[in-house]
Formats: C-alpha cells, structure tokens, sequence
C-alpha cells in the first residue's frame, strides 16, 4: 500500500537495487542494517507526500517505517532501517542563504539538510562568518546529521553545540504537513495550544507533559557542559520561551522531518595560534588541572589524542602528506624535527593536548597564548607554540584524521565505536580518568583515544576482530562498566555522537525509568503511530543491536 500510494505524487527516486540497499545498509557505526528501499525526495513536497502515504499505510497495519538520512557519517546506527531510508543528500542540497545582519554581531544562514558542512562553510567564510558547532567529520558530515546528533565538536568550550544556533526548522511532522518551528513567546504559546489541529495538539501535550513533570525534568538535565543522550526535555522552556527547536535538535529523526534550517551565525576570527602540550604518563593525572588552567586563559578549543594515535599517524604518514599537501617538504620537516627529537630521547607522549587561540589582534593574541603557556609550565610537560598556519595544521590533521586512518588502514582489527562518546566535568579528570583507564586495561585489545577534555568529552575506539562473537561479546561488558563510572561521576553516556542503536538500550541506565517513560511519551506526542525511525531513543532493543553487527567489511 505504501508504495502504491507513494507513486502517485512523488516526483523523487525510488530505488531498491541490490547496490543501493548494501550502501544504505551502512553508516560509521558497527551495525548492518539492510533497508528494503531507499527515497530520494526531490523537496518538501516530496517529504510530506511520503509522510502521508506512510501515515496511511500503518493505519492499515502495513509496518512501513521512514529514516531519514544525510551524509551517513553517524557512529551509533542513527540512520539505519530495515524499512524505507530517506536519502536527502540527493537533492535537498541547497543553500538558499547566508547574510550579515546589519548593526548586529553575526549573521544567519538558510540550508536545506543534504548540504554537506564543508559547502555551507564555504559560504559562511565569504562573509566572515561562521557556524561553530562543526564536528571533527566536519569534512564529510552534512547539515542534516549535524541537527539529528545535536553536532559538537572542538569549538564547544567557547561556543557551545547546535542547539545553541537554531532560530528556525521547517518540519514535516506525522501528520504529513510541513510548519515552521521556532522559539515561541507565552502569547504565541497559548494561540498554537487553541488551534484544533495536530500542530496545536502537539504543543498542548507538550506543554502539559514538561509543566507537571518539571521537577523530574529538571533533576534529570546530566552534570555536563554538553549532552546528546534522550530528548531534551529540559532545554525547551528557557528565559520565557518555549523552545521547541531545541527538542528536535538531536533527535535523530525521530519526531519529525527536517527539511530546511535557519542558522545563527558568528564572526570568525581572523587569527589563531595552538598551544600544544605533550603529556607523559605521569602527567595524566593533572589533565583536569591542565583544562582548568586553559579555559581560565579564555582558550577557543581544547582538544587531544593519545599514544595509539600518535602511533597510527607515523606509521601511516605518507597518507597524511596526502591531506596536508605542504607547500614546502623541508619546512614541514623542520617544523615536526622537535616533535621527532623528544620522542626519540624522551618517549612517547601518552597524551597530546591541543589548545587554541583566536584574535584579530595578533598582539593581544600573543600575550594571552604566552600567558597560557607560562601557566601551565608548573605540570612539567614539554610545550610548544605553532608560529604559522602550516604548522598548526599538522596537528588538526593528526587530530581530525585519526578515527579515519582506524577505520580504513589497519586491516586485521576494526575500530568499533561503542563506548565512543561519555563525558564528564572536565574538573572531574584527575579522578576519572586512572580508573577509565584500569577498566580499560582489563580488556586485551589495543585502542585510540581522542577527544575534547576542555569538555571532559573523550572518543574512544577499540580495535575489535567483529567477526569473531567473542570480541563481540566485549561491547555490552565494556559500554556497562565503562557506563557505571560515568554516571557515578553525573556524566553522558553520549556528548556528541547520538543514542542510535548502540546507546539507546543504556538510557534507563543513565535517566531511569521516570524519564525513559517520559521520553517514550514525547515520542508518542510527535508520533502516535510510530512512523519515524524506529529503535533510536525509545524503543531500546539491546539483542538486536547486537544481532546486526557486521561481520564482514
């Protein structure tokens, strides 16, 4: 029935060749999940027609479900479906603008979801402008993944994630219509709860949901300076408006499709310099010190990547000259001779910690990242200023790559991104992070770890033999241990990288059952009858996470 109701208005593709379904099988998680067909709307229109005729189908018992799905960069299985995936990268991949506000400080952006960030930066650097949530995938993801996780990244220390930059989504909601959803004032609150439509229901029940369940709500809102895990209830009713953006942002999918955004935007600095410390192993014990140290610097962004890293980077360097394609071998040569000198005489680092700074006065610029660096000499870690481009480019190379060079260079294992993405306080490092390490250590496998402690937020990546069902048998073991110790410290089973199939099974770990059941009603609100991208924040299903984990790459 679905399908027959969708031919007769969908102008966009529909494809379910052998070819098609194995790419959509896929994302950047673990997980294989074989949709039965894939649409690729060609707009709006497109999207509410499929809407409806999946509205029409379930009503009629037919177990139609739709995905939508961007660049497919997601590491938790967030758009994965064994029925209809909805490809906006095929055609919703226009940016319809970006200006500067006149007499105000910043500007916005208009963009549809299939716009990959990397093209949407390019307009916003035309204008000195920039969207600072960018992931570290920032090169490969697209707009629509970076709304469905609620996209953080290095910048968050200063600028917060993508929920921060929303002043409008347009979204197909379940009853197959498109509206615009905004921050709404009381006086417009009160006029939508009146209408008698889907759209004035919705906020009614909304509404009545967070007002009696405040409290628990509020009490539920983890102990971190960013967060991806549930539905966030807690963030919807702030300095007398009712933000519902703020709701959908991080949702994956799931009550509602996006089909346009309105971003906020910021200027972009003109200058930057990188503070970067190489931490022994005796020195871990003060990377919360460090954080602390920096951020009362007013550094942007505070990032890292360990030993594995490291490693992986020199043994692969040929395809990093690949990305960094230097301007002059022998400058580059010289720039790293340091880095290479104290690794031969002193070891190792276990950890190399990023800090940049950005000004449009390079004066100014030069004494706050001086000041830093002299702050952070009481630890005894070696450490070192970049003095050009180039340079600093080195290390976001190693930094942004490193999941990449994991994931496509080492042969015999495969990174598997289960325990990718807690964070705690950064204040809390000193404490958590040597017993991070000793759970860890109980486990014979080699890891990457890389992260933002400025956010007390770290990635990290066992290499697993997937096809062999004991290896695979680690992940639940290793994501309840790792899990325990999070929530002991009030932290985030996921900051970044989203519940989909992987975390959404440990979100009555991490709430309770007050709030699951809370989250399972916000999701009956959106969407009575379940059409939008089933298993992902509700509807938890550990054994079939497990089930569909790959065994063949």
């Amino acid at each position: 029935m679905f399908i027959d109701e969708l031919r007769k208005n969908f102008k966009g593709d529909i494809d379910n060749d052998a070819q098609t379904l194995t790419k959509f099988s896929h994302d950047a998680s673990i997980f294989e999940v074989r949709p039965t067909m894939v649409i690729s709307p060609k707009d709006s229109l497109d999207i509410q027609v499929a809407v409806r005729a999946a509205k029409e189908a379930r009503e009629a018992g037919e177990q139609v479900t739709l995905t939508p799905r961007a660049a497919g960069t997601c590491m938790s299985g967030g758009p994965l479906s064994e029925s209809v995936v909805l490809d906006v990268m095929k055609y919703l991949n226009h940016t319809e603008a970006v200006e500067i506000d006149e007499g105000k400080k910043g500007g916005y952006g208009i963009t549809e979801p299939g716009v990959y960030y990397r093209d949407f930066e390019k307009e916003t650097d035309r204008r000195d402008l920039m969207m600072p949530s960018y992931p570290a995938s920032r090169g490969l993801c697209a707009i629509g993944g970076m709304l469905g996780n609620n996209a953080g990244g290095e910048k968050t220390p200063a600028y917060g994630k993508t929920e921060n930059y929303l002043l409008e989504l347009n979204v197909v909601f379940a009853d197959g219509n498109e509206y615009v959803v905004k921050p709404l004032t009381k006086d417009e609150l009160e006029a939508k709860m009146k209408l008698p439509t889907f759209e004035g229901r919705l906020y009614k029940q909304l509404y009545e949901l967070i007002t009696k369940n405040l409290d628990l709500i509020t009490k539920a809102k983890p102990n971190v300076t960013k967060n991806s895990a549930g539905y966030y209830l807690w963030n919807v009713m702030h300095d007398d408006l009712f933000d519902l953006p703020r709701l959908i942002v991080g949702s994956q999918g799931t009550l509602g499709i996006i089909t346009k955004v309105k971003f906020r935007l910021v200027p972009k600095k003109k200058l930057s310099k990188l503070l970067v410390l190489f931490l022994r192993p005796k020195h871990i014990k003060d990377v919360g010190h460090i954080v602390v140290e920096l951020k009362k610097h007013n550094s942007e962004t505070i990032e890292s990547y360990d030993d594995n890293t490291l490693k992986l980077a020199i043994k692969f360097f040929p395809d990093l000259l690949k990305i960094l394609k230097p301007k002059n071998m022998l400058v580059m040569a010289w720039h790293l001779f340091p880095e290479f000198w104290m690794f031969l005489t002193g070891g190792m680092p276990k950890m190399v910690i990023m800090a940049e700074f950005t000004g449009d006065d390079i004066k100014d610029l030069d004494v706050r990242i001086h000041a830093a660096a002299e702050a952070v000499k009481k630890f005894g870690t070696k450490i070192r200023i970049t003095e050009s481009e180039e340079e600093e480019r080195q290390f976001w190379v190693i930094r942004r790559e490193s999941f990449s060079l994991m994931r496509n260079k080492v042969k015999d294992r495969h990174s598997a991104p289960c325990i990718d993405d807690f964070a705690v306080l950064a204040e809390q490092l000193p404490e958590f992070l040597p017993k991070l390490q000793a759970i860890l250590d109980k486990y014979n496998f080699t890891y990457g770890m890389a992260g933002h402690p400025g956010d007390g937020n770290f990635h990290i990546f066992p290499m697993l033999k997937l096809e062999d069902p004991a290896e695979r048998a680690i992940i639940p073991k290793l994501s309840d241990e790792v899990y325990n110790l999070v929530l002991e410290y009030k932290g985030t089973i996921t900051a970044e990288h989203n519940d989909g199939l992987i975390r959404t099974p440990y979100l009555e770990k991490m709430y309770g059952a007050e709030v699951t059941k809370l989250f399972a009603k916000v999701k009956n609100i959106f969407d009575p009858l379940g059409i939008f991208n089933p298993r992902k924040k509700v509807g938890a299903d550990l054994p079939y996470a497990m089930s569909h984990i790959r065994k063949s790459f």
